[in-house]
């Protein structure tokens, strides 16, 4: 099934991982895809030459002059753009008392600022119909020690949806946060056996999510299957958060 034929989407932060995933699922699902990655060696991986229409862009989410490319060469050749994913984001240790300017402005240049003018771009790039899915972490609901400014960021996301969808609701544009929990993939596996073994007692269904699961929960959020869903807010995290 096609849920995805004849739209135009742009998955920012699309070249490994959650986004690879996401990318991955809407070009199967019939939609011309743009992706933006921050490293060139990344992308020829992502624009696979198996007749998928995946267009691959250079560029650094955390730069407004990238950002305004990318949306001008999504205008350029498809015209208009039906759905935008934000999953590009940082996540940086450090408590309280380890806490630096630089850190912060990292975390939240990347993860909020970015978010922000990257939704910006695509709302006004979008006609009735549109959908922005924001791509969070349960680390916005519940507290972890060490990643206090990441969580925050996080709880931003959410809070934007909530605002841009009322915003953004007369235009007939959707606005929804997908939040997974601890999901397997190349920059979770930099955390230690030790780390991973806690994290997965706490997951009621006993072990860590897979990538290819969020990008479902985003597939759903991005289709007409939730055209009458917006502010609101998908955890897929096994319950982690929520029992």
């Amino acid at each position: 099934m096609e849920r995805l034929k004849n739209k135009a989407a742009l998955v920012i932060g699309g070249a490994s991982g959650i986004g690879r995933a996401i990318v991955d699922r809407f070009s199967r699902e019939g939609a011309d895809v743009f992706v933006t990655g921050r490293r060139e060696a990344d992308l020829p991986a992502v624009a696979r030459p198996d007749g998928a229409r995946i267009r691959a862009i250079r560029a650094d989410a955390a730069d407004l002059h990238d950002l305004k490319r990318v949306f001008a060469t999504v205008r350029s050749e498809c015209g208009r753009l039906d759905i935008l994913v934000v999953n590009a984001g940082l996540s940086e240790p450090a408590t309280l008392d380890e806490v630096t300017r630089g850190h912060f402005d990292r975390t939240f240049g990347l993860n909020v600022r970015a978010l922000l003018f990257a939704s910006q771009a695509g709302a006004a790039a979008m006609g009735a119909g549109g959908s922005i899915v924001l791509i969070g972490s349960i680390a916005g609901m519940i507290g972890t020690a060490g990643y206090g400014v990441y969580g925050a960021s996080k709880a931003a996301v959410r809070s934007f949806a909530r605002t841009w969808a009322g915003e953004l609701a007369p235009k007939g544009i959707r606005v929804n946060v997908v939040s997974p929990g601890p999901v397997d993939t190349a920059m979770f596996a930099s955390v230690s056996a030790d780390m991973r073994e806690a994290l997965t007692k706490l997951i009621p269904l006993a072990r860590l999510g897979r990538p290819e699961e969020v990008a479902a929960a985003a597939l759903f959020l991005a289709s007409d299957e939730s055209s009458f869903v917006t502010g609101t807010e998908l955890c897929v995290d096994g319950g982690m958060a929520q029992v």
